[in-house]
């Protein structure tokens, strides 16, 4: 095979610093993240420490404000973070993503107080996040959620189950959207539950198609008491809130997302360089050099495409409908380029032996998670057409 590096991605960059930033990122990403990735996926282990560690190199709070720990990062910024990360190991990048999205509803519309006592752990603390809002009965359709939260004096008393929760069972906190009052989306109210509040436990692990490393599990909440003080918003915003922290958090799906197709189609470069037949490298020949190059194009394009909301978000501009037009080409992308990542290499493709397989069943989740295609396909066609008549 092929001693051939990867090219190193050409990146626009705002600041010298963020350049700086990114070449801290590339090193711990080859030196603790991609050596451990295979092993780690195979046996389903989740690598808190290096979760630990980008904590303690100033990773997990890049977008947020540094008075509380954070980066003070724009998200064009972040976004290439997490990008470089889900490179080496889509589990570490989603992760970061999901403890972004986790963290959001405290640090914009938490109060002084709340950020004060509890942003800090967070962005930089060490502390591990996910975001509570699916159910099993309410995945698309999440304004039907049924976790309900009563008022008892200065406590809210939480009951119900949450879905499909990324770091469910081992989080440190809980970003929870519950029902406080009418049905619909008016009565839904966000809270900030402690990982280890009682009545709060995780169920076991989904068996999953890949992202074996990234737990992911129902989240029971049994009469689980929380003072009124973490409550974030106000009551009946929490669907609000909850939808204003999707647009960001398709944002960082897409990153990772061009992260894990970048991978895929540096394994098949690498690949088609050093394997020969018929006397030629098989990156010669034209049938495969078209699909490394369009590959490399629909890289190019999601990795554009993201950006670009991602720029409109930082000017404070109305980014959803590019959010959403990211979050679904890039994701579209990946399984693209990772299932022709798997035909480059033929039969070794669809052995452990080489990571592409794995980037192929990781892949489909991307498609799934934090709003389905089709839902963004709804989002954009609303942003273009109008809403529906009906």
């Amino acid at each position: 095979m092929s001693d051939r590096d990867p090219q190193p991605v050409e990146r626009q960059l705002p600041t010298e610093e963020a350049r700086e930033l990114l070449s801290l990122v590339r090193e711990i990403a080859q030196r603790e993240i991609a050596p451990r990735a295979a092993e780690e996926e195979d046996t389903g282990r989740f690598p808190r420490d290096v979760f630990t560690l980008l904590s303690e190199s100033g990773l997990l709070g890049l977008p947020y404000d540094s008075e509380y720990g954070g980066g003070d990062q724009p998200y064009e910024v972040y976004l290439q973070v997490l990008e470089e990360l889900a490179t080496a190991r889509l589990t570490v990048g989603l992760g970061v993503s999901v403890h972004t999205l986790a963290s959001y509803a405290l640090a914009a519309y938490g109060t002084k107080q709340q950020q004060v006592e509890h942003l800090p752990g967070i962005l930089g603390g060490g502390l591990l996040g996910a975001y509570c809002l699916s159910e099993p009965a309410s995945g698309s359709d999440a304004a039907s959620l049924r976790t309900k939260a009563v008022r008892d004096g200065g406590d809210w008393v939480i009951n119900g189950t949450k879905a499909w929760i990324t770091h469910g069972g081992i989080a440190d906190f809980y970003t929870v959207m519950a029902r406080t009052g009418e049905e619909g989306s008016h009565g839904i109210t966000a809270f900030l539950v402690p990982g280890d509040a009682e009545g709060l436990s995780g169920a076991v692990p989904e068996r999953k198609m890949g992202m074996k490393g990234s737990p992911t599990a129902q989240v029971h909440l049994d009469d689980v008491r929380v003072p009124d003080e973490r409550r974030l918003g106000e009551e009946g915003q929490g669907f609000a809130i909850a939808l204003s922290a999707l647009d960001s958090g398709r944002l960082g799906i897409a990153a990772c997302a061009i992260g894990l197709a970048q991978a895929a189609l540096d394994e098949a470069v690498a690949y088609a360089s050093g394997r020969r037949q018929f006397g030629h490298p098989i990156a010669d020949f034209q049938g495969l050099r078209f699909m490394i190059a369009d590959m490399a194009t629909q890289i190019e394009a999601g990795r554009a495409l993201y950006l670009a909301a991602a720029r409109l978000r930082d000017a404070g501009r109305p980014f959803a409908k590019q959010a959403a037009m990211a979050k679904l080409h890039c994701t579209d992308t990946a399984m693209k380029v990772t299932t022709d990542a798997v035909q480059i290499l033929g039969g070794y493709g669809y052995t452990a032996d080489f990571p592409v397989e794995r980037y192929m069943r990781e892949a489909k989740v991307l498609q799934i998670v934090e709003g389905t295609n089709q839902i963004q396909r709804m989002v954009i066609a609303r942003h273009v057409a109008g809403p529906e008549s009906r």
